[in-house]
């Protein structure tokens, strides 16, 4: 399943309001990347390495791939 999302960095606190994302991990390193797929991760309820952002890594508009074969 693909799933497009916008993030928003620097947040006050983590939430998923689909499409968006809230993260409060700042856009630098991949931080607020890593911070997107633990919070999927956790809203979805499946292990981090089933969840990868197919394109936009370094955009606020990402594709998020999700393997739906466990949803």
């Amino acid at each position: 399943m693909r799933i497009s999302i916008t993030v928003k960095a620097n947040a006050k606190e983590n939430k998923i309001n689909l499409p968006k994302v809230f993260v409060k991990e700042p856009a630098k390193e991949g931080r607020a990347n890593e911070a997107v797929i633990k919070l999927l991760a956790e809203y979805f309820d499946i292990p981090k390495s089933r969840i990868k952002i197919a394109s936009g890594l370094k955009s606020k508009k990402k594709i998020v791939e999700i393997d739906s074969s466990i949803l």
